[in-house]
C-alpha cells in the first residue's frame, strides 16, 4: 500500500524525523490559512499523487509571494498531472500540499526498503540526491553506500555512523545525520514499510538536516496491524480494477501495453505464462492469480475483473490442478460463464489431477473454448486468436 507524501511526513514526525514544514489543501478556500501558518515566502507548491517525477510535469513549484502560492495551487488543483510513472493518462491532481521553501546546501539520498536474496533490510544512502536512485546504480554504483540489518542483532547505532561517515559530511552534521538514520529505520520498522525513502534529503544552510521528499509503501499482509495506517489509503490513486480485485481476494495487476487477459492458478505459474506469452509475440495485459482453491465465486469474479478490462482482446486460463482438481476447475468457469458474458476468444490449458475429464467437461460446454495441451501451445494460440 501507497501514502502520499504529507502523509508520510506526517508519520515520520512522529518519531522526530525532521521534515519540511507544510499542510495538504483539497480546495483552494484553505490556501490562505495555510500560507498564514507558514508564514513569509517563499513556499513550494506541490500536487500530491502516488507517483514519482512530479516535478518535471509541472507538479511542483516555488512561490515567491502568497498571491503567486494561491495562483499556482489553484492552477495545481484538478489538473491531470503527466509524469514517466503515471503512463500518458496521467493522474487527476485532487490534493496539494503547500509548504515552506528551504535553503539547501546539499542533497542527499536515504532510502531502507527489503533485500530479498538476503531476507532482510537493507539502507542505501548516496551523496547524489535529488535523482533517481535506479540511475545512480546504473551510471554511479559506487556512489551508493549500502548496509544491511541482521535479523539477529537489529539495527545497532554504528551502522548509522558509518554510513554517515561515508558521506564525508561535516563533523558537527554527522550527529544529527546518524540520528536522523536512526529515527527514520526506527519508523521503518515499527510500521512494517517496504519502503521508506527520502530523496531529497538536504542539509541546509543553517546545517540541518531534513526530509524535504517522502515514500512511503506498507507490507499489505502487516496492515491488519495498523488500522491508522489504512485509513490513509487514497483508492482514487489505485487501478480500479486492482481495487475490485482486493474484494474478492485476487492477486490482481494491470499491465500497460497487453492485450492478452491472464487467469492462472498460482504466482509461479503466473509469472511462467505471461513470460510465454511475450515469447510467441504478444502481451499480457494483467497479472491474476486466482489462488490454489480456484472456486466458482472466485473464477466468476476474475471473469468479471478481466472482461471489464477494455485492452483485454483475448483471455488465457493456465490451470494447474495440483491443490485443487482439474474438473472442479472446469466445472468452475462453467458455471462462471453463465453468469459472466465474455465476447473475446478463449484459450484453456488444463493440466494436473482429473485433467481428462476437465477436457471432457469443456469440449461439451456450451460456451466454446481453444483447447491448448502445453503452455507453448496455449501461447501460440492465443496470439494466433489475437490475429483472428
Amino acid at each position: 500500500m501507497k501514502i502520499h507524501e504529507y502523509q508520510a511526513k506526517e508519520i515520520l514526525k512522529k518519531y522526530g524525523v525532521p521534515v519540511q514544514q507544510g499542510r495538504v489543501i483539497f480546495k483552494i478556500e484553505d490556501a490562505q490559512g495555510v500560507i498564514k501558518e507558514l508564514g513569509n515566502p517563499p513556499y513550494v507548491i506541490k500536487a500530491q499523487i502516488h507517483a514519482g517525477g512530479r516535478g518535471k510535469g509541472g507538479g511542483v513549484k516555488l512561490a515567491g509571494s502568497s498571491d503567486e502560492a494561491i495562483e499556482t495551487a489553484r492552477n495545481m488543483l484538478g489538473m491531470r498531472l503527466i509524469t514517466a510513472q503515471t503512463g500518458p493518462e496521467g493522474k487527476i491532481v485532487k490534493r496539494v500540499l503547500i509548504a515552506a521553501a528551504l535553503d539547501i546546501k546539499k542533497e542527499l539520498y536515504l532510502g531502507i526498503t527489503i533485500d530479498r536474496s538476503r531476507r532482510c533490510p537493507i539502507i542505501m544512502m548516496s551523496k547524489e540526491g535529488g535523482v533517481e536512485i535506479e540511475k545512480v546504480a546504473t551510471q554511479n554504483p559506487d556512489a551508493i553506500l549500502k548496509e544491511w540489518i541482521s535479523s539477529s542483532t537489529g539495527f545497532m547505532p554504528f551502522i548509522a555512523r558509518r554510513l554517515s561517515f561515508g558521506l564525508d559530511l561535516d563533523p558537527k552534521i554527522t550527529s544529527k545525520m546518524t540520528s536522523f538514520i536512526f529515527a527514520l529505520y526506527r519508523a521503518f520498522e515499527q510500521n512494517d514499510c517496504s519502503l521508506a525513502e527520502i530523496n531529497p534529503l538536504i542539509i541546509t544552510n543553517s546545517d540541518d538536516v531534513v526530509a524535504l521528499d517522502v515514500k512511503m509503501n506498507f507490507d499489505d499482509n502487516a496492515l491488519y496491524r495498523h488500522p491508522d495506517i489504512v485509513a490513509m489509503r487514497d483508492l482514487d490513486e489505485e487501478n480500479p480494477l486492482e481495487t475490485e480485485a482486493g474484494k474478492y481476494g485476487l492477486n490482481y495487476i494491470k499491465l500497460d501495453g497487453g492485450s492478452v487477459g491472464c487467469m492462472v492458478n498460482g504466482a509461479g505459474l503466473a509469472m511462467a505464462t505471461m513470460d510465454i506469452i511475450k515469447l510467441a509475440g504478444s502481451m499480457p495485459a494483467n497479472f491474476l492469480d486466482v489462488g490454489g482453491g480456484a472456486s466458482v465465486e472466485a473464477v466468476s469474479n476474475a471473469f468479471k475483473i478481466l472482461t471489464s478490462d477494455k485492452d483485454v482482446k483475448a483471455v488465457l486460463i493456465n490451470i494447474f490442478g495440483g491443490i485443487v482438481r482439474c474438473d472442479r476447475v472446469a466445472g468452475g468457469i462453467i458455471e462462471a460463464l453463465k453468469v459472466v458474458n465474455v465476447k473475446v476468444p478463449m484459450v484453456i490449458r488444463l493440466e494436473g489431477t482429473n485433467a481428462k475429464e476437465a477436457r471432457e467437461m469443456i469440449e461439451s460446454a456450451p460456451k466454446k473454448f481453444i483447447i491448448a495441451n502445453t503452455m507453448k501451445d496455449a501461447a501460440e494460440k492465443v496470439v494466433a486468436a489475437l490475429k483472428k
